[in-house]
């Protein structure tokens, strides 16, 4: 998500806060590694989403500046993560083959189709739209009228699929603390209402997935000014009728990552589970993108 006041009101007030999370600040429980990402292209920054694959060493990763990009996952010989090595970003395409105008260009959740390509949710307006390949034209799914309601700049951030083929997703705000997020289901060439997760608190929602074990995950942040970003990590059952069995795997403190936004649940070698997530830079050079990984509980 884009905050340029936020940000701009923050930066001004003084950089010596430290946004990027402390060397002081404790990693929770399950932290695996956390690596600077950069690379030397001005169309680089942004990233929204990733969703990692071959067992941890590829991924496929969006800006929320209308382009898409690729690359592998450096390890070292126990897996553990060490770098990234990206390709160059591909600009994502209207349904007639042209690039997508800037106000139109807010890409934010990610999620694979199986076969090759992927499915992108957007901001202003918030749609979801489908690639069958980086630089192909994009495949609009049909819109309903529910995400008319949307706050601006605060809608589909989140996207995710199940093993079934149905996506879902889910705004960034639901309006207040007090309000659930609604969580909607395409299946079958429609949209529905899945279900509501219920929200008590300043925590947003930015990005889901749904794990090679079957459940739902939820990464979720708060932004508290000088002191930077808190991030939360919730998992969920699924059921016939809705989300149940909420249960936080993790929530770091105030300034010890930057501005988590993606998220991706995969299995490792081992068969272990794995957290892989990405922050937004906010094409800033007081903010990195750094990804970050975790050991995750079955």
């Amino acid at each position: 998500m884009r905050r340029r006041s936020v940000f701009g009101l923050t930066l001004a007030l003084g950089v010596v806060a430290g946004l990027h999370g402390s060397a002081e600040a404790g990693k929770p429980a399950g932290f695996l590694a956390e690596v600077d990402w950069d690379q030397a292209d001005p169309r680089f920054g942004g990233i929204s989403a990733i969703s990692v694959t071959d067992g941890g060493n590829s991924f496929t990763a969006v800006s929320d500046r209308g382009s898409v990009l690729q690359g592998r996952l450096l390890r070292d010989g126990t897996g553990r993560l060490t770098g990234v090595a990206g390709g160059a970003p591909v600009v994502l395409l209207r349904p007639d083959g042209t690039p997508l105008p800037r106000s139109m260009a807010d890409s934010e959740g990610l999620a694979l189709d199986g076969k090759g390509g992927f499915y992108i949710s957007f901001e202003g307006p918030a749609r979801v739209r489908h690639y069958a390949r980086p630089g192909a034209p994009a495949e609009n799914l049909d819109r309903p009228r529910a995400f008319d309601a949307m706050i601006e700049n605060a809608s589909l951030e989140s996207l995710c699929r199940g093993p079934d083929g149905a996506l879902y997703t889910l705004p960034e705000d639901s309006g207040s603390h007090a309000s659930p997020f609604p969580l909607f289901r395409w299946r079958a060439g429609q949209w529905d209402r899945f279900g509501t997760i219920a929200r008590s608190d300043e925590f947003r929602a930015v990005d889901c997935a749904i794990g090679p074990d079957g459940r739902f995950y939820l990464l979720q942040r708060a932004f508290h000014g000088l002191g930077g970003f808190a991030s939360r990590l919730v998992r969920f059952d699924f059921t016939a009728n809705g989300l149940t069995g909420r249960q936080v795997l993790f929530q770091s403190e105030t300034g010890t990552f930057d501005d988590l936004e993606g998220l991706s649940v995969w299995r490792d070698a081992a068969g272990r589970l794995r957290a892989t997530m990405v922050s937004d830079d906010n094409f800033s050079a007081f903010f990195v993108t750094e990804v970050v990984e975790f050991a995750l509980p079955e």
